[in-house]
């Protein structure tokens, strides 16, 4: 416990000696998303060495016997596709945003509220939804996440909204589907099993976490295909 509790100081810490940086990238959105990934690379690297986390990340098959997978209508020119991700820690937020370029998270609104931080959020092109006011307006949303991803950004959503416990399965939202239907994009589910070394309460623990990448799944997929691919790795 004493390990987490020097860990969890550091990192407030190293996040009040990051803002005025931020504040600097402010000025341009391509120095700022270098800067706030660079942010997040560098939480991995705390977490490795104060409380002994590492992590591994795990990409599907692309050949079998030495012959490349057939095409399929999952696959897009483009290769876009939504990640659908599971959510246990900040480790898999601080993996996925440096190793997918160009990405964006749907966040909550309140998020943009934090100082500098928020800001950055912000300048990076994070889409905020209010969940204050109940169901989401998702035509408004869709068309936001639309516009992102002509530019040249990807999507990545925790379907689940939230912070999942080891072992435990969480009911998918429908958004996900919803986005999915109308952007007709593939859907990457990404599972992780890191809630075993970075709960979401309470003490952490030493050693290697895992963040998987499953096949793609088509745009009609139903939740339970989703939640399936998602957790079949996870913890």
């Amino acid at each position: 416990m004493f390990r987490t509790i020097v860990f969890k100081i550091l990192l407030g810490i190293y996040f009040v000696l990051w803002s005025p940086i931020l504040l600097v990238g402010l000025i341009s959105k391509r120095l700022n998303t270098f800067l706030v990934c660079k942010c997040a690379y560098g939480v991995l690297i705390l977490a490795r060495l104060v409380a002994g986390i590492k992590y591994v990340v795990h990409y599907p098959p692309t050949e079998e016997n030495g012959v490349p997978a057939a095409p399929n209508e999952n696959n897009r020119t483009d290769g876009k596709a939504i990640i659908a991700a599971k959510h246990m820690s900040i480790l898999e937020i601080a993996v996925l945003a440096n190793i997918i370029p160009h990405s964006f998270f749907i966040i909550k609104r309140e998020l943009l509220w934090i100082p500098v931080y928020g800001w950055a959020f912000w300048r990076m092109g994070l889409q905020p939804v209010n969940r204050a006011r109940g169901a989401t307006n998702m035509a408004k949303l869709t068309n936001a996440v639309a516009k992102k991803i002509m530019n040249g950004m990807t999507l990545i959503i925790f379907p689940e909204g939230t912070r999942a416990k080891p072992g435990q399965k969480i009911q998918l939202r429908r958004g996900l589907l919803f986005l999915a239907h109308q952007l007709k994009l593939p859907i990457q589910p990404v599972g992780t099993d890191a809630g075993l070394y970075w709960p979401k309460h309470g003490r952490m623990h030493s050693g290697v976490a895992n963040v998987y990448f499953e096949p793609l799944l088509p745009c009609n997929a139903s939740l339970d295909e989703i939640s399936d691919a998602i957790n079949r790795h996870s913890a």
